[in-house]
């Protein structure tokens, strides 16, 4: 999406007209406008040249942001959030109070107070209208620019508010210009009684009032629509403007701009990280809540990465850079934070469809008024003013910022809390949200594993069991022993002296550990080589039950104890599930783990249902039925969760996932947590409600306050509207509606005391056959590689796979009998991560997607569309660390 800065825009209508100019471009496939920061994002293959000439055929200006590369610079980018308009209109306000006070001591002071003027204008009216007019004149000068773009606009055939303020005020001082003119001809008649009616017909003040009420209400505008930037204008100055690198051998200070990928970069205590890089040497505490929120420091060490804008809190490290430019961490969320304030929410619509035709309504209004009042017998200075007033109460800002300023108040305070929303439209969506699917490695759990459980057995203490076992994997590769590992160096253990080790795949792993024969692994293999008390047995399925793996040790022949791995759910986890579901959202977990493990993470999660062993095509393929009950936020962070993110009407990905997950979805939890998850939704539905705030506002201020200008209650209830106090209150309606979104910097979006409760969507609908779907293991003949089509069925009776009242159509069903269903026997695979490893590895050997592994039964289901290589199926599985002891066709 090519960026442009947009000139010349005073209210919604403007946008409005841009927008729909630059859509008429041909190439151009999408186009929006904010009013809100001046800026466009149009998509498709018109030139530059072509959109701004179409904008300047508008009526308006634009220049594209950045060089030809649209690569806007840390500078330009903060320049272009700058509040240059406040500081102008203070001074116009200045200059414009100064001489609208002395035209109201004439005007209202002197004739309806008596307050004294010099002697020589003693009965001598036409001096005194002279002087008022003279006064509005310089007004009116000084807020030229609401006449250049009124009229300009009108000239274009796209009136826009300050058309309304420029109509107002003119029409007033021309009334009143002939009014002086009728004065001096009844004062050279001496017509006294004709020359006081004609000083009661005097809209001097009123016009220069007006321009002087717009301008206060125009500056207070300007000035809360740039706190709504404060956040994003906070990012940008996080990132330092110099780093210190080395070049040959001499540490030198240059502008970030100019550090590449690979220099090595100094940071002492204190400085912010110029770039992201890896630490090459030293040690710190780093502080992340520019980018996480979060505001503990993280230690970091060599081998560590850091990110641009967070600071190095205590020692001095060296690094070498990354990701450099516009690829930091820092820049790709201003990007984000930038690029969600340029798209427009769907409620956005609503507004820019009224103001595309309101301006010319309330003109045509106002003109209709003012013959009304005529002809209902009213002199026409009476008239006039009910038609300007009509003019200057309508306010056509108030719908235009009604949306926007609350989507970029709302998405900053996400990037505050690191939860960044890459479009308005994903910001409101999430408030929508009735189911929530969560992939459970990663996301539920740490994606770590971590020991659970050390059970000694009698007579061997916690310690002395963990030591061995530590010493013993301390030579293995095996995922499982890396969460033994660092349960060894977290408790300081000391690595006894080891010598003949060896890995039995499928088994364990054997060796002598300060002299005495050592081995461990799984239930069976340790049960084979001593004898298992059964307590034992039974402790170790029931760890298994509960879905961790039990890794048994024995030394000399004697068993030592269990030490139970198991990828453990995160802690805030289980809460987050209870707050989603406080809210009437559906939570189901979605993962391709077994269905043991599956279950015993889902009810320590507490979710509604859980759907194991889906491969990633059959992810994307329950996205699609889920969707069928209700909006659907996918969150994950594994390249495999991409298509079921793209597929769902909201993806969510935690940020420390992968790229591809990251750039698939909508939305981005930087700080890793499940709590987050809530907290977008939460804070979704603040800010939709903040912009229904706004919006009856604008719509109740413009239907109640037009009639009244009109004189509608004039008959029934004698209520009329001076034009002054009309452009007064047109001023206050935008102020009011920018201020109530600055209220969302106030919301508290962790805080689940006030979350309300919508309709839960019922899942019951997902039936697969005579197996509820949460415990069915959804396999390829299921989902994976048949398209699943409405009211179609097989050639035979019912078929046994049918999911979501949905049948398998007849070519499907043909296509499955052409499959090979190969079934490999595996020895070796003692956990999901085995499982994970060798799917991995026959996909990438063969290219096929449909590979179930499991290690319960020890088997390993490949179905092809052709025949494979047996040979090549067993040497792929012996590279990966396993043992086939059989294989079958069918």
């Amino acid at each position: 999406m090519d960026q442009y800065n947009v000139t010349g825009m005073s209210c919604a209508a403007c946008s409005a007209r841009v927008e729909k100019a630059v859509s008429k471009v041909p190439g151009v496939t999408a186009c929006t406008v904010s009013l809100l920061t001046n800026s466009m994002g149009v998509e498709g293959t018109a030139s530059p040249d072509e959109i701004i000439s179409a904008v300047t055929a508008a009526g308006y200006g634009a220049s594209l942001k950045g060089n030809k590369s649209n690569t806007v610079s840390q500078s330009e980018a903060e320049e272009a959030l700058e509040d240059h308009e406040t500081p102008t209109l203070k001074r116009r306000l200045i200059a414009s109070a100064g001489f609208l006070l002395v035209l109201m001591y004439f005007s209202m002071g002197h004739m309806m107070w008596g307050w004294p003027l010099p002697a020589w204008f003693k009965d001598n009216h036409v001096a005194m209208g002279l002087v008022q007019m003279i006064l509005a004149a310089i007004v009116m000068v000084i807020n030229q620019k609401f006449f250049i773009n009124g009229f300009k606009s009108l000239w274009h055939r796209s009136p826009n508010m300050d058309t309304l303020v420029a109509l107002g005020s003119m029409a007033s001082f021309v009334w009143s210009v002939y009014a002086l003119f009728a004065m001096t001809r009844a004062q050279v008649d001496g017509d006294m009684a004709a020359v006081m009616n004609y000083m009661m017909e005097f809209y001097f003040e009123s016009a220069a009032m007006i321009l002087t009420l717009i301008t206060v209400g125009k500056m207070l505008e300007a000035r809360s629509k740039g706190k709504t930037t404060d956040a994003l204008k906070s990012l940008m100055k996080l990132a330092p403007k110099t780093a210190s690198v080395e070049r040959d051998g001499k540490e030198v200070s240059v502008p970030v701009e100019q550090v590449q990928k690979g220099d090595v970069f100094l940071v002492r205590p204190g400085e912010n990280i110029p770039v992201d890089g890896v630490i090459l040497e030293g040690n710190s505490a780093v502080n992340e809540s520019a980018l996480t929120g979060e505001s503990i420091p993280v230690d970091k060490a060599a081998g560590d990465q850091v990110s641009a804008g967070t600071v190095n809190q205590s020692g001095f490290i060296k690094c070498t850079a990354s990701r450099v430019g516009e690829d930091t961490t820092l820049s790709q969320i201003i990007k984000m934070v930038s690029d969600a304030a340029a798209t427009k929410a769907p409620i956005a619509k609503i507004a820019d469809k009224v103001s595309g035709i309101f301006v010319p309504t309330v003109i045509t209004i106002a003109v209709i008024t003012t013959l009304v009042w005529l002809l209902t017998g009213h002199d026409f200075g009476y008239a006039l003013a009910r038609g300007i007033s009509v003019l200057v109460i309508s306010c056509p800002c108030a719908l235009g910022l009604a949306t926007p300023v609350a989507i970029m108040v709302g998405n900053g305070m996400g990037a505050k809390n690191g939860i960044l929303f890459k479009t308005a439209v994903s910001l409101e969506e999430a408030g929508k949200v009735q189911i929530v699917v969560l992939d459970k490695t990663g996301t539920i759990t740490s994606g770590q594993p971590e020991v659970t459980d050390v059970l000694p057995a009698p007579g061997v203490d916690k310690e002395e069991l963990l030591q061995y076992a530590y010493t013993l994997e301390s030579r293995s590769e095996h995922p499982l022993a890396r969460a033994i590992l660092t349960k060894g160096k977290e408790m300081d253990l000391e690595l006894l002296k080891i010598s003949d080790f060896m890995a039995l795949p499928g088994n364990g792993l054997t060796g002598t550990v300060n002299h005495r024969a050592m081995a461990g692994g799984s239930l069976a293999f340790v049960s084979s080589k001593t004898r298992m008390p059964d307590s034992f047995t039974v402790q170790a399925k029931t760890l298994a039950d509960a879905g961790k793996t039990p890794l048994l040790f024995m030394r000399d022949g004697k068993l030592l104890g269990i030490i139970a791995v198991a990828d453990v759910i995160k802690k805030d986890s289980p809460q987050a599930v209870r707050e989603l579901q406080a809210m009437g959202i559906r939570v189901v977990m979605l993962t391709g783990d077994n269905e043991r493990t599956a279950k015993a993470i889902g009810a320590q999660a507490g979710v509604d249902q859980v759907i194991a062993g889906v491969l990633p095509d059959g992810k994307e393929s329950v996205i699609r039925k889920l969707k069928e009950k209700g909006k659907v936020a996918m969150v994950g962070d594994g390249i495999n969760d991409a298509p079921a993110l793209t597929r769902a009407d909201l993806g969510i990905a935690i940020g420390a996932g992968t790229d591809i997950a990251i750039d698939a979805a909508d939305v981005v939890l930087m700080k890793s947590r499940l709590s987050d998850v809530p907290a977008a939704v939460r804070l979704s539905r603040a800010t939709l409600r903040n912009i229904h705030e706004n919006l009856f506002w604008a719509f109740f201020y413009n239907v109640i306050g037009i009639p009244l200008a009109a004189g509608v209650w004039i008959p029934l209830f004698g209520w009329t509207l001076n034009p002054m106090f009309g452009a007064a209150a047109m001023s206050l309606s935008s102020f009011c509606v920018v201020t109530n979104a600055l209220r969302l910097n106030l919301f508290r979006i962790h805080d689940a005391g006030k979350d309300k409760k919508i309709h839960p969507v019922d899942l019951d609908y997902m039936v697969t056959g005579d197996h509820e779907i949460n415990n069915y293991e959804i396999n390829n003949y299921e989902i994976n590689n048949h398209e699943i089509s409405n009211n179609e069925t097989c050639n035979h009776d019912e078929c046994n796979h049918e999911a979501c009242n949905h049948k398998i159509n007849n070519h499907n069903e043909k296509e499955k009998k052409n499959m090979v269903t190969i079934t490999v026997n595996v020895e070796g695979m003692m956990c999901g991560h085995c499982e994970a490893h060798v799917n991995q590895a026959i996909k990438n050997a063969f290219q096929v997607e449909d590979v179930v592994s499991s290690h319960e039964k020890n088997t390993t289901v490949i179905t092809a569309k052709e025949h494979l290589d047996e040979d090549k199926i067993r040497q792929v599985i012996k590279d990966a660390g396993y043992e086939v002891t059989g294989i079958q066709e069918a």
